[in-house]
């Protein structure tokens, strides 16, 4: 009794006609998830954070502070 030989031929193509369509369904969850759990939120809190910032008042916040060198404190 003798072991039978193994299928080289048309293995590759045999393996990926099983594996692609796998490979693709998890790519396209995980792309989905990511879309939904990180992306989506982040673009929320930015439009959150922006819907009331007002640039004028944080950047006498920080003149006032001396984060500019050029730009003197108005109470010099």
């Amino acid at each position: 009794m003798s072991l039978p030989k193994p299928a080289m031929r048309g293995l590759l193509g045999k393996r990926l006609r099983f594996h692609l369509p796998i490979a693709f369904a998890l790519s396209l969850i995980t792309a989905t998830v990511f879309k939904y759990s990180v992306t989506e939120p982040r673009k929320q809190a930015y439009a959150d954070f922006y819907k009331h910032y007002d640039s004028a008042k944080e950047f006498e916040a920080m003149r006032e502070a001396g984060v500019f060198q050029s730009v003197r404190p108005s109470g010099e």
